[in-house]
């Protein structure tokens, strides 16, 4: 994939953000050097740090009420990037529909809501208005996975079977499920590995969880597709071991992601040597039906190896403003997507050791 340069493009869409910390400064501002915008504004309840990324990211003007903003500016598309409430809830729901009634579009960082019924509100006012949201499901745009689903949806690795995957996430006790606050690290972040199983394998029809005492969880799943699946809620792994694994078992064939960067495929092939006869292993299979393998390189200054786009930030960020300005809705990151992401949480909420249908 070839990349644009921001000067490069001849049409660009009218941005402005509402939001001006550390995670937006860091990984969302930046990936405007890579896509089709004009950033004229920045809000933010600190006066001080709006004008920080404005001043370096080379907005025109800083506001302290979106609302101001909105009817001042009239973007195309706003971007919002903040935090959750006093309730314990992300605030993205109201934010994002006063974008849409003022004519813009809207991104949204994870997690979008606390509750589905405020992602079908959402759902309703941009059929409403028009005006499309997309969020920031990451894990849905990194090349590693894109690439694994790529290789999955080959005629050679037949339908899926299962999927596995690895998080380091911890699931709280039932008790302290109803509590907003207590689910709060648990909501921001089990979006990232049940939106990879989304991408890899389509909506859930059902999930079992297993909790141990300190927090870690498997979670059983069956997919619409017939799939099932297991996920490893790892809590408690070492801070220096690799964050995530994910495996997509097919029909003779299988793909594994490894720490999020290395891509291996197992190609459907046979044994040319027969069972005790082997004296090296590379003999064991055919070269051409041997694994295929993947990884970046990280010595060159090439966009590949970067953060912004090994982690995804890069990726969604030009997917939505490139549709936008074709006059299309994102493909991935949709409110559709965000509603399977609510619907999961809704379901850990619920007592373990019992079958949880999504959405039922």
């Amino acid at each position: 994939m070839s990349i644009t340069y921001n000067y490069e493009y001849s049409r660009k869409l009218r941005v402005c953000f509402i939001g001006a910390g550390q995670h937006a400064f860091r990984n969302i501002f930046p990936t405007f050097a890579f896509a089709p915008v004009e950033l004229t504004a920045v809000c933010d309840l600190d006066p001080e740090r709006a004008g920080n990324c404005a001043r370096l990211f080379g907005a025109l003007r800083t506001y302290t009420s979106h609302l101001e903003m909105l009817a001042k500016e009239k973007p195309d598309l706003v971007f919002i990037v903040t935090s959750y409430d006093a309730q314990g809830l992300p605030v993205y729901p109201a934010l994002a529909m006063d974008c849409l009634r003022a004519g813009a579009h809207a991104w949204i960082e994870k997690p979008p809501a606390g509750t589905s019924a405020e992602i079908r509100e959402m759902m309703r006012v941009s059929a409403e208005t028009g005006r499309h949201v997309a969020v920031g499901l990451k894990k849905m745009f990194f090349p590693a996975n894109l690439k694994a689903k790529g290789l999955s949806e080959r005629p050679s690795f037949g339908r899926i079977n299962c999927i596995t995957a690895r998080y380091p996430q911890q699931l709280p006790p039932h008790e302290e499920r109803a509590d907003n606050h207590k689910m709060v690290y648990f909501l921001d972040h089990m979006v990232h590995p049940h939106s990879v199983l989304l991408l890899l394998g389509g909506p859930l029809e059902s999930l079992f969880v297993t909790r141990s005492a300190s927090g870690a969880a498997t979670v059983s799943l069956r997919f619409k597709s017939g799939a099932i699946g297991n996920l490893i809620l790892s809590h408690g792994q070492s801070g220096s071991s690799f964050f995530e694994r994910t495996e997509i078992i097919g029909e003779g064939e299988n793909v594994v992601v490894d720490n999020n960067i290395r891509v291996t495929l197992y190609r459907s092939g046979r044994q040319t040597a027969g069972y005790g006869r082997s004296g090296d292993y590379f003999s064991l299979y055919e070269d051409e039906s041997g694994p295929l393998h993947w990884e970046p390189e990280f010595s060159l200054g090439q966009l590949h190896n970067k953060g912004l786009f090994l982690l995804g930030y890069a990726p969604e960020v030009i997917h939505y403003t490139t549709r936008l300005l074709e006059g299309k809705g994102p493909e991935y990151g949709t409110l559709e997507d965000a509603l399977e992401m609510l619907l999961i949480y809704e379901a850990y909420r619920k007592p373990d050791g019992h079958v949880h249908f999504i959405g039922k």
